[in-house]
């Protein structure tokens, strides 16, 4: 398998790109030219703020404007430089020539300066955030004006374009990959509670040896992009994907969070007895297309949330055999008009030569699961028009949405709950947990919880002998009932 092409890295050192949105280097002789003490500035902050930024390469631009508030005079700046000087590690661009400082710099009337500020942090070796700092000096005659630069770096594993053998990760400081990476035949990575991964764009995790995910309910693994401003914490298409190849095996994901992707986790076709995957206790969210795409794959999904997903929250395609336990799919995708089905069951493919390509669908077991969202049609069931094909599934003491027309077999529908809003806490804020007056409560069929007796949020479903339909359980002070949607 080929990866992207290798990403340079950035020079380490803070960069600091400023430029103007005009410039006047000549006044009108009408104008009145102010300076030194009788300048005044107003500045959009006092601070440019960057969040934690990984050593060595860099942060997302950001900017103040500096404001000439006169409506008669231009103001006149006697120079502008870093407080650092030559040893900082911030640098100005300034009117298109890089240096650390600027002389006689005008603006007119009641118009603005703009300075872009983009950061790298030098690597310090420790995973603790390092804070540095440094200033713009604003010098006008014997007056000064600053406005602080502030960033927090944080050194990292970089893994660049590379199949890796067989260790474990520990959560001593944060994963950055670029150019994905892959784990081998034969190999397996062990990833441990509470390791951070951030993937850069276009990067993916391909598996075709094992992979274990092994987080707590505390401590989950995360798998995100690597744009840390907090604008980007929940927005979709960022990376690529984690793939599991032909090949892979045995592979676990336990107490973890992705988020952010394309899709969330594919897994091929695989020829084994025991599943290929097993999910539990995971958040899959944001993803533009699909949450989970199985291919004729044998996959356990136990306690799991697929939600805002831009296409399909998950696909169980081509056949393969599917085991989901108290898993709540809530699918209301914020980022765009989804006209797609959050579940879909799929039995077939056409080949390019046109042909269908038929394959068994064993088993789509479905047992105390939610599967909503804010379409009217939240399932389909696509069986290849054949009398030979075989396309079992199976839904018990499910709340589901679907159109009355599209269920073609009911008596595959056993004690589930059709059409009801399963009043959700607040699913605009990605909050699936049940209100007190939600249908799905009391509703699970408790043989089945025996199995999972601890919710999403790591509480005891059975606690009352009554557990509730979803990854989560309903319990006294989730909210007023009145907050749901």
């Amino acid at each position: 398998m080929k990866f992207l092409s290798s990403a340079r890295w950035l020079s380490v050192s803070l960069l600091v790109l400023v430029a103007y949105s005009q410039l006047f280097t000549s006044c009108n002789s009408d104008d009145v030219v102010l300076s030194g003490s009788a300048v005044q500035l107003e500045f959009s902050r006092d601070t440019v703020l960057f969040d934690t930024v990984f050593t060595s390469i860099g942060s997302t631009t950001q900017y103040i404007t500096v404001i000439n508030p006169s409506k008669t005079g231009t103001v006149q700046i006697d120079e502008i430089r870093l407080a650092g000087g030559d040893e900082s590690n911030y640098r100005l661009n300034v009117d298109g020539r890089q240096s650390n400082e600027a002389s006689l710099i005008q603006i007119r009337p009641q118009d603005s300066l703009f300075i872009f500020v983009e950061v790298t942090v030098d690597p310090t070796g420790n995973n603790l955030p390092v804070l540095v700092t440094d200033s713009i000096l604003f010098m006008l005659g014997s007056k000064q004006e600053k406005v602080q630069l502030m960033a927090f770096g944080q050194d990292y594993h970089y893994i660049d374009n590379s199949w890796i053998p067989t260790q474990t990760w520990t959560n001593d400081k944060p994963y950055v990959i670029y150019n994905s990476m892959g784990v081998d035949y034969d190999e397996e990575l062990t990833i441990e509670a509470g390791c951070q991964l951030y993937f850069h764009k276009n990067s993916s995790l391909f598996v075709r040896g094992t992979l274990k995910v092994q987080g707590t309910n505390n401590d989950p693994v995360v798998f995100q992009g690597d744009r840390l401003e907090s604008h980007y914490d929940e927005i979709p298409g960022q990376w690529g994907y984690i793939h599991f190849l032909p090949g892979s095996k045995y592979n676990e994901i336990d107490w973890a969070i992705i988020k952010n992707s394309v899709i969330g986790i594919q897994v091929d076709t695989f020829a084994t007895i025991e599943p290929c995957l097993r999910i539990s206790n995971t958040e899959i969210r944001n993803m533009t297309a699909v949450g989970l795409l199985a291919q004729g794959s044998k996959v356990s999904v136990d306690n799991t949330l697929f939600t805002n997903c831009g296409q399909y929250a998950v696909v169980l395609s081509i056949g393969g055999e599917y085991n989901f336990n108290h898993c709540t799919i809530g699918n209301y995708y914020q980022f765009g008009n989804r006209v797609t089905p959050s579940l879909v069951l799929n039995n077939y493919y056409e080949d390019v030569n046109g042909n269908f390509q038929v394959r068994a669908l064993e088993n789509a077991y479905f047992i105390n699961c939610i599967i909503y969202g804010s379409n009217e049609n939240e399932l389909v069931l696509d069986k290849y028009p054949n009398a030979f094909s075989i396309f079992n599934y199976h839904f018990e003491n499910c709340l589901i949405r679907i159109e009355e027309d599209k269920l073609e077999d009911p008596e595959r529908m056993i004690n589930c709950i059709l059409n009801q809003e399963p009043a959700f806490y607040n699913s605009f804020d990605q909050n699936f947990s049940l209100t007190e007056s939600s249908p799905a409560r009391s509703k699970a069929l408790i043989q089945a919880s025996y199995l999972l007796p601890f919710d999403l949020s790591g509480r005891n479903r059975l606690s009352d002998g009554a557990p509730d339909i979803g990854a989560f359980e309903w319990f006294v002070g989730d909210g007023d009932e009145n907050e749901s949607e």
